[in-house]
């Protein structure tokens, strides 16, 4: 079999050694071809050439950024060509997708993991998400959001520009600064889901395609607990933004059952084909993690069983 391993050398949690221990291991299981990015979007370029170049398995080593950059390149696969398998390997800070799948979050135990998997010809399919906007047209692994949290990640982004090393507790002080700082008390999102009524004067608004929406260090946080990989779209949304009732959320969101179907301030939908989140006003959006800029109108579709997965 042929591998295509790509490598984010900026990732935050591998070391030289480790990539290195894991490239020897991988190379001796498949055939291998290494490729370093070099810069934003160069994995996604790299995986959509995969199989033009004859590539059956693309591995990636990253955090969440690089793991969606691949699957993007993965699904531009031109039309007759066979789509190479995805295994992805941690990398980054937070991890999300991998952790999701339940792969190990250390980088050599994962490579073991999928190198097991291989060897005994274990594969599955998944489902993911899709955006469409006047300036997208991209897929997502796990979440994508509007609001308070796109906000934090933002803001994540613009202080790690300046040195900063990203980590649970620069994530949480952001969102604590933004709340205090009334920066997100803007009600100005509205969600539309196809046999429901609209629900408007939203303060945030998240779409997931798996479980958890994200992790507070080794804790999963869970707003929709019900999300899952071979399901549809999930949805939810803030309908107050008072500070008791934050806390309490945000409380059920890092317990083990997470937050329930229905409940006070808050709005979700379950296992959706799609769905539309509006803005009366530019405001910040993101998915897996990734500032894209700030949006008025995205359109959310569930694409089953979109990707064939390692591991």
């Amino acid at each position: 079999m042929r591998a295509l391993f790509i490598v984010n050398p900026q990732a935050t949690s591998t070391t030289p050694r480790a990539r290195h221990v894991i490239t020897g291991a991988i190379a001796r299981n498949v055939e291998l071809d290494v490729a370093h990015t070099e810069y934003r979007c160069h994995a996604l370029e790299l995986a959509a050439d995969a199989a033009s170049a004859g590539y059956e398995l693309v591995i990636s080593l990253g955090g969440d950024g690089t793991v969606n950059e691949v699957v993007n390149g993965l699904l531009a696969t031109p039309a007759g060509l066979s789509r190479p398998a995805f295994a992805a390997l941690p990398g980054g800070s937070a991890n999300v997708f991998i952790r999701a799948l339940g792969l190990p979050g250390d980088p050599v135990e994962a490579a073991g993991a999928v190198l097991e998997a291989l060897r005994e010809g274990r594969q599955r399919t998944i489902g993911l998400g899709r955006i469409s906007s006047d300036q997208d047209d991209r897929y997502f692994t796990f979440c994508a959001g509007f609001g308070w949290d796109a906000a934090v990640v933002h803001e994540v982004e613009r202080v790690r520009q300046n040195g900063r090393r990203a980590s649970p507790t620069l994530y949480a002080a952001m969102a604590a600064k933004l709340f205090l700082r009334g920066d997100v008390r803007d009600s100005s999102l509205r969600v539309e889901v196809p046999g429901h009524s609209p629900v408007r004067d939203l303060y945030l608004a998240l779409v997931t395609n798996t479980t958890p929406w994200t992790y507070a260090g080794s804790v999963p946080v869970q707003p929709t607990p019900r999300s899952d990989f071979r399901l549809g779209l999930d949805g939810f949304a803030l309908t107050q933004l008072r500070p008791t009732t934050t806390a309490r959320l945000v409380l059920r969101m890092l317990s083990p059952r997470g937050i329930p179907p229905r409940g006070r301030g808050y709005v979700s939908w379950h296992d959706q084909e799609s769905m539309t989140i509006h803005s009366d006003h530019p405001r910040a959006f993101q998915i897996d993690g990734e500032y894209l800029g700030h949006r008025e109108r995205v359109n959310f579709h569930s694409i089953p069983k979109a990707l064939r997965i390692i591991g």
